[in-house]
């Protein structure tokens, strides 16, 4: 059993708050990581100068929790994910360590990746985490290789592919759905749709039925889910997983959701009627699980704790990250490809 998933005679309640945990300390995270790279983080309790902490805008996840909970919740820590520019979530919901992370968005040498990656380029291999990716749809490729290797193998992982619905338009979309399907692989496709590619309504811009259409044309079996609900997320997940690690091959989930930010975290996104926005925070993930708590009995208390934890975890994180050092100059030449030539130094 995925080490996330509470035990089989948790209650309903208790699943849930398990989950919304994991949404919380998402939320928290991206709200925090978006404030330090405005250089207001002060007020977390970081211990350094608030105006360089995060250089650079980014991508963040805020309103796209539930779909990274809910399918990482069927994930054991064996498993493999590959995420996009937009993957903290992600890698959250696999495990990843909240301090680890916010190091490397800060640069600094006890990051994830020793401060060298920064977000879009978190891999956590601990974890199974292979890595996020500035580049659309090249994921995709990554994780069908990951799928491959664990067939060739005759390992029992399965890897977890997240991308948005941009990336459906692209030539490795086609090319890696083409190749899971043709060799069977232990892959689960997750398309995060979250409306808009880039600046630009995906409807605007992509032809036919969508991403489980396409999918469908090429032989996968694909579900489509309200991806701002968690418990269907992580039923349509559980579902999925349960057939790719019985042999069934690969599997397409399309989660509908929506991005609440800007396509970076300096972007106002006046492209958007605010009336959207809106009518879009009334089907916020967080909000409709907590009414869903509600609904199971679960004191608003309880919530309110669960919701102080996660605050509190990521305030420690942004006061470690604040504290660490960057790495030392001579890391520069480590982690990199060596041609042997030795002219680039």
């Amino acid at each position: 059993m995925p080490a996330n998933i509470p035990a089989a005679n948790a209650s309903a309640g208790d699943h849930l708050l398990c989950l919304y945990l994991t949404m919380a300390r998402i939320r928290a995270f991206e709200n925090a990581a978006e404030e330090a790279s405005r250089g207001s983080v002060a007020a977390f309790g970081a211990t350094t100068d608030a105006a360089a902490l995060v250089r650079g805008p980014l991508h963040l996840s805020t309103g796209q929790e539930a779909v990274a909970a809910g399918v990482c919740a069927n994930l054991a820590r064996g498993d493999y994910l590959t995420s996009t520019h937009r993957g903290h979530g992600h890698t959250l919901a696999k495990g990843a360590d909240t301090t680890a992370m916010m190091c490397e968005l800060f640069g600094r040498s006890s990051g994830t990746n020793k401060g060298k990656g920064g977000s879009m380029h978190i891999a956590d291999f601990a974890v199974g985490m292979l890595g996020a990716n500035g580049v659309v749809a090249a994921g995709i490729p990554i994780a069908v290789g990951a799928a491959h290797s664990a067939k060739i193998r005759g390992s029992d992982a399965i890897v977890a592919c997240f991308f948005g619905d941009g990336a459906i338009n692209r030539g490795p979309f086609l090319e890696g759905l083409n190749w899971a399907k043709i060799f069977e692989l232990p892959l689960l496709f997750v398309c995060e749709d979250n409306r808009y590619s880039a600046t630009t309504a995906t409807d605007a811009m992509t032809a036919g039925d969508g991403a489980a259409e396409r999918a469908r044309g090429i032989g996968l079996a694909a579900r489509s889910v309200d991806g701002n609900d968690v418990l269907a997320v992580d039923a349509a997940a559980r579902e999925l997983t349960m057939r790719i690690r019985s042999g069934a091959g690969p599997q397409f989930l399309h989660a509908l959701t929506y991005r609440v930010k800007g396509h970076v975290s300096v972007d106002a996104a006046a492209y958007r009627d605010r009336g959207e926005v809106e009518t879009a925070l009334e089907s916020d993930p967080l909000k409709l699980a907590r009414e869903r708590l509600r609904a199971l009995g679960v004191a608003a208390a309880r919530i309110a704790q669960v919701d102080a934890q996660a605050q509190a975890e990521i305030e420690a994180a942004l006061a470690a990250a604040g504290a660490a050092p960057p790495p030392e100059p001579v890391e520069a030449y480590t982690d990199v490809q060596d041609t042997g030539a030795g002219q680039w130094r």
